[in-house]
């Protein structure tokens, strides 16, 4: 069974809106929204430099991450704890542009014994697990609930063993599928408020999260804020990556939800054409992969023959 179009067009934009976000947010990243505003007014385009020197349209480890999870999957045909270090493992011996304390300790500690779960700490609510997500949320879209939180930890686990991780990360997943199974910018407004109810701590009211640490719930704040305060992909992304702080992650995490939201029509073109045209070709290429799978696994469940 094969995805229908628009939803194959849904996956493709929240790939897209991740690295997208990744790219625009990267030239401000550790910066200020004063020093943002001092050297670029407003940030709204594609191009590259910033700390890490990016040529224009290069992304960071936050799409690249997700690439490599995504590669892992199809590879297993799951979410495979042991496939998922293997593909993390690989990624940092390629000796990608960037890469979180975090995430380099827990795949360290994989490459050195093999187990696929850091201890639980109450140091790993970074954002990490978060920003490479997206792969889970297209492979296991249709699955019950709970498979896919178990799904989103066998993951984040490798690196980020922690409750607010946790949380944060399967809050953005179950947003973006059900944006992809019909829910519009409402569905993805209840879904914020409901979960601000059940952990508080990522709630968006109060004052404005500017210049957001690579906390989860700092992470989440801003990109929730960002998606309140706008109604279209462009608005959000622009309002998010102009707090600084992590932006290409919070310009990453947005980007995927605001995507699956608002669908491939309201990517800016020239936001989609300033990437690199690997990365580009990546992203759509792996999201139909994804989906498929996704389609193929629903189809086994149902006992459909595959058409």
């Amino acid at each position: 069974m094969a995805p229908d179009l628009p939803l194959l067009r849904q996956g493709q934009a929240a790939y897209l809106g991740l690295a997208i976000g990744d790219a625009l947010g990267a030239t401000v990243e550790f910066m200020t929204p004063r020093e943002i505003q001092a050297v670029h007014g407003t940030h709204r385009h594609i191009q590259g430099g910033g700390w890490l020197r990016l040529r224009p349209g290069q992304v960071t480890d936050d799409t690249t991450m997700a690439l490599a999870l995504g590669a892992s999957i199809l590879h297993a045909g799951q979410v495979d704890a042991q496939a998922c270090g293997a593909a993390f493992d690989a990624w940092m011996r390629a000796k990608p542009v960037d890469i979180g304390n975090t995430v380099r300790r827990g795949i360290l500690e994989f490459r050195r014994t093999g187990q696929t779960e850091a201890p639980l700490s109450d140091h790993d609510a970074g954002n990490g697990a978060c920003m490479r997500v997206l792969p889970v949320a297209l492979a296991t879209l249709g699955q019950p609930e709970a498979e896919v939180r178990a799904a989103c930890r066998r993951q984040a686990h490798l690196t980020h063993h922690n409750p607010l991780s946790d949380a944060g990360t399967e809050a953005i997943v179950l947003m973006i599928q059900a944006a992809l199974s019909g829910g519009g910018r409402s569905t993805t407004l209840a879904q914020i408020d409901a979960f601000a109810g059940a952990w508080p701590l990522f709630a968006p009211a109060g004052k404005q999260v500017e210049n957001p640490s690579g906390y989860i719930v700092d992470s989440l704040r801003a990109v929730f804020q960002a998606f309140i305060a706008t109604t279209c992909f462009e608005d959000c992304l622009v309002n998010v990556v102009n707090r600084g702080g992590d932006a290409d992650t919070t310009g990453a995490i947005a980007g995927m939800l605001a995507g699956a939201v608002y669908g491939l029509e309201q990517l800016p073109q020239p936001w989609v054409l300033a990437l690199e045209a690997p990365s580009r070709e990546a992203c759509i290429t792996q999201s139909a992969a994804l989906l498929q799978l996704a389609a193929a696994r629903a189809g086994k469940r149902s006992g459909a023959h595959p058409g």
